[in-house]
């Protein structure tokens, strides 16, 4: 039988229930009509599966699976093809364990480094970005697993993100927040598009039609279906009319009864919920034709994995080639991350891995002398004394000291965000102490976003192997030995400090809305427009080896913007050891009437080289390499004149530059032209700049959208925070706090998973948690509190007692 029949025979009732998850991770089953289940599982770095009911914050076990570098870390290897094998080797483990669907990948834009889950997303850069995620998502879908592509769109907080309302101009959603999207879902065709928890320009991802269906479907060619995050519907009518198909989880008819209300009333005309049918029947489909018995080799998985954190680690500094290490060398091994790494992140993407390697157990199986210190206490941010004296000891009498340090799991994780970008007080005076005692340092990081490092100019070396996943330890051991040659670049810039980042002023700052006034300026396109330095730019990374870049030719100096260029180099390896090198090709514009950013990655290629050997590299740069966003006629435009093509290393090290002219085959286009009522965003380089209100109004285009209230009277989209303001709020804040402390197993307010659990819990509005408690607090009991809240006694009880 056809979708189309399948549809005319369903009831009502049905079709409501085919809209929404049947529980936790699947989808509902129609057993009359032969419609199977199908279960999706988090990801993306791993499968996490749940054995049983499960839940969506990484709380409850699941079954294991190989864990692998966190996105973070993969996006600075800048190889798709490394990327189409992880998701390959995850859909694999997939298909062995009968999940059909994998929520992944995260391809979430990096606007900040405080944002709590940026380890689980790729890049500052949405073309790197863009194509890592297509070559993820053509690597899972090509054993027959669906990728499911989040969070759509501007989802670049964890604080207060199921309510905030993300502020962006046109032309920044666009270039910057949605280009990764289009890049993916045009390229890769993912089976599924997750909408994000928050507003995007006043209306919640999950309701707004301009992005799931003018954008998504009818300009991109999306032909998959939408899945909401975890809870994310706050009004499951809007949601159908507006494009989405799937509610997750389960709403234990919470959904169904409102559906029924509207559909009966006209709300919600019934062809709309037809179509969302349709799209999840059509999921079910193609899950079912790709469904077979699999069995993984999970030995060659964790090979892979433990590949990918080799050629994702970045080396940031190598002074007088104190790496690699030689097994005549006596080692000093420093710091608690050598025996109990930090290798993921943790919240829903938190893998259960099939083993996990460390450095000190891996030492053991060589042929090395080392001694080791403990150096810092991971349950302790400060310092302890005795653990620093004796790290300084057992330093003093080695050739080298190589320290592991980095970001504990509490510094970072979903549910909420960063405060600053340092690293605990107890590692940086640990790697501080130690430089003092022995100059030949060498410091291995773990961590999933930028910190500072006050203690560079101390040390030899720098390595930094990101989350490496349960594989990392021996991949940081083959590079600090040299048998594997570093080739990791940054997917983000290291700014000097936080307030260099133009974002901080307006990150996370306003509940209700969060402003993106920085517009097109995210990461580099901000530190070279206004001229910062930064500790280590975009595309940095260093080699034991080293190229060299000539030739850089152009098959046309001059061209309409529909025709293709070619951009060829030669780049050749002038060092002692085979090596591979990133190579980057950025293009800018200048004289424009329209603010841009100095210069944008267009495009890069990784090569691998003997010593000696040379290739030439080739670049094919079509329309979109020249284009901005017009938003005026609400199209992509060229501008025609002079664009500067410069290729190198990285995006302050580019040692090939040369011009083309472009001419537009849209002249008359009139460019936006900003300088009178915006113009700090052409002075971006002048300390003295700020971005007013009025300025970003300006580039906005549009009033801003009415703002919720979460003072009294108190509604669904009220918080446990808000209801703090009554006395029944306090003491059912106080019976959740115990409930919780009790679930997570937490022994102190610093636990990661305490801290994320309990933030994500007061932040959640109560529309929410009937979904997200998986039915045990039921509908009836949140209706009487918000009742009860507002001064309605008599109505909350009687809603109390009823059924």
């Amino acid at each position: 039988m056809g979708i189309n029949e399948l549809i005319e025979t369903l009831t009502r009732e049905e079709k409501i229930a085919l809209v929404s998850g049947a529980d936790q991770w699947h989808t509902v089953e129609i057993p009359r009509l032969n419609i199977p289940a199908i279960m999706v599982s988090d990801g993306p770095h791993g499968l996490r599966k749940q054995a049983l009911e499960g839940d969506h914050l990484g709380i409850g076990v699941s079954v294991p699976a190989t864990c692998f570098p966190s996105a973070a870390t993969s996006a600075n290897s800048w190889d798709p093809e490394l990327l189409f094998s992880m998701g390959k080797a995850i859909g694999e483990e997939a298909l062995q364990e009968g999940v059909s669907v994998v929520l992944g990948p995260g391809v979430t834009i990096k606007r900040s480094p405080l944002c709590g889950r940026n380890f689980e997303y790729f890049s500052e850069d949405p073309w790197l970005t863009g194509e890592l995620a297509a070559a993820w998502i053509d690597g899972i879908q090509s054993v027959g697993v669906g990728a499911c592509i989040k969070h759509f769109a501007a989802n670049n907080q964890e604080r207060w993100r199921m309510l905030n309302d993300s502020l962006v101009d046109q032309r920044a959603l666009r270039q910057i927040y949605l280009a990764a999207f289009e890049k993916a879902v045009r390229s890769a065709k993912p089976w599924t598009v997750m909408p994000a928890y928050n507003k995007l320009n006043g209306t919640y991802c999950c309701e707004n039609p301009e992005l799931l269906d003018s954008i998504l479907r009818e300009e991109w060619g999306f032909k998959g279906a939408t899945i909401s995050d975890w809870g994310a519907v706050n009004d499951p009518s809007l949601s159908i009319e507006a494009g989405l198909d799937l509610e997750m989880p389960a709403s234990h008819g919470v959904s169904a009864k409102q559906l029924e209300e509207d559909l009966a009333s006209g709300r919600l005309p019934e062809s709309e919920l037809n179509k969302a049918v349709h799209r999840v029947l059509a999921l079910v489909s193609q899950a079912q034709m790709q469904k077979r018995d699999h069995q993984c080799d999970l030995e060659a998985h964790h090979a892979l994995a433990r590949r990918i954190a080799a050629e994702s680690a970045v080396l940031l500094k190598n002074d007088e080639q104190v790496l690699p290490l030689t097994k005549n060398q006596t080692m000093a091994i420093l710091g608690q991350f050598a025996e109990l790494p930090r290798y993921q992140g943790t919240g829903s993407s938190l893998i259960n891995p099939t083993r996990l390697d460390t450095v000190l157990g891996l030492l053991d199986l060589e042929d090395l002398e080392f001694s080791y210190a403990q150096g810092y206490d991971l349950e302790h941010d400060e310092t302890n004394e005795a653990l620093l004296l004796e790290a300084c000891q057992v330093a003093k009498g080695a050739d080298v000291v190589v320290i592991f340090a980095g970001l504990t799991a509490r510094f970072e994780s979903e549910g909420y965000d960063r405060d600053h970008l340092e690293l605990p007080p107890s590692h940086n005076q640990l790697i501080s102490r130690v430089a003092g005692a022995n100059p030949d340092v060498v410091v291995v990081l773990s961590a999933g976003a930028p910190v500072t490092m006050p203690w560079l100019h101390e040390v030899k070396a720098v390595l930094h192997t990101y989350l490496g996943g349960q594989g990392g330890a021996g991949a940081a051991l083959d590079l600090l030995m040299g048998r594997i040659n570093p080739s990791g670049k940054l997917a983000e810039s290291y700014p000097l400090q936080l307030k260099d980042c133009l974002a901080t002023e307006f990150f996370a700052s306003n509940r209700q809305r969060t402003e993106y006034r920085e517009s097109i300026f995210v990461g580099y396109r901000y530190y070279d427009a206004a001229g910062k330095d930064v500790l280590f730019p975009f595309g940095h990374g260093l080699s034991y080896t080293r190229f060299s870049y000539e030739q850089l030719t152009l098959s046309s100096t001059k061209l309409v913007d529909t025709d293709c260029l070619k951009v060829r180099c030669r780049v050749t390896n002038i060092g002692p050891m085979p090596g591979a090198e990133i190579v980057q090709l950025y293009v800018g514009k200048e004289g424009s009437p329209l603010f841009r950013a100095p210069k944008e990655l267009k495009g890069f290629q990784k090569i691998y080289l003997e010593p000696g050997a040379s290739k030439v590299v080739e670049f094919v740069l079509d329309r979109r390499s020249w284009c901005y966003y017009n938003v005026d006629r609400k199209d992509w435009h060229v501008e025609t004149g002079e664009y500067h093509i410069s290729v190198g290393a990285s995006s302050r090290n580019l040692s090939l530059t040369t011009t083309v002219h472009i001419e537009s085959t849209e002249p008359l286009v009139r460019v936006p032209d900003y300088r009178s009522a915006a113009p700090a965003y052409y002075r971006l380089d002048d300390p003295a700049t700020l971005i007013s209100q009025k300025e970003f109004q300006a580039v906005y285009g549009k009033p801003y959208p009415q703002m919720d209230t979460g003072e009294s009277p108190f509604h669904r989209n009220s918080t446990l925070q808000d209801l703090r303001a009554t006395l029944l709020g306090r003491l059912v804040v106080v019976f959740a706090k115990r409930y919780l402390w009790k679930m997570t197993g937490a022994t102190d307010d610093r636990d990661p998973l305490w801290k994320m659990t309990w933030n994500s819990t007061l932040e959640m509005p109560l529309r929410s948690i009937v979904a997200m408690s998986g039915g045990q607090i039921p509908p009836n009991l949140v209706h009487g509190l918000l009742a009860w809240a507002n001064g309605e006694r008599w109505s909350a009880l009687k809603t109390w007692f009823s059924r």
